[in-house]
């Protein structure tokens, strides 16, 4: 369980300083982070929304440790445990997608978005989803 822990919150926290690079400008990365319909982008992410997103993946990394009981006296047993099944949900439906756009099972698959979905962002998210769940399960009732 520590290992799995360990590496969720890893990967939750790497993926956190991405976004946060992003935030501050940074543009690595930047053009295959966004599904795009006829070479248009389907939606602009600010800055603001991007350190939302920062700060969303810093409490998924929380909750995976606190899965190891290292968040006593912070959170609450039942509060981690919760946020972990959330965050399961959350990122199962985002690698399974909207059938369209995004996800394991999306229509638009040839451009930079779409081969990084299929390769990467998706299994990610389903991966890092089951992980949660497994340690969910694990911390008991």
């Amino acid at each position: 369980m520590w290992v799995l822990a360990i590496t969720v919150a890893s990967i939750f926290l790497l993926l956190s300083a991405l976004h946060i690079y992003w935030a501050l400008g940074g543009r690595l990365g930047h053009a295959s982070v966004v599904p795009t319909v006829d070479g248009r982008r389907i939606f602009e992410p600010t800055p603001g929304v991007t350190w939302v997103v920062a700060a969303a993946l810093v409490v998924c990394a929380l909750a995976a440790v606190g899965s190891l009981g290292v968040l006593e006296g912070v959170a609450p047993r039942w509060l981690v445990r919760v946020l972990l099944v959330g965050i399961a949900l959350v990122l199962g439906v985002r690698g399974v997608g909207d059938f369209r756009n995004v996800g394991m099972w999306k229509r638009n698959r040839a451009t930079a978005f779409g081969r990084m979905d299929t390769l990467v962002y998706s299994p990610l998210c389903l991966g890092l989803g089951a992980g949660c769940a497994v340690l969910a399960w694990l911390m008991g009732g």
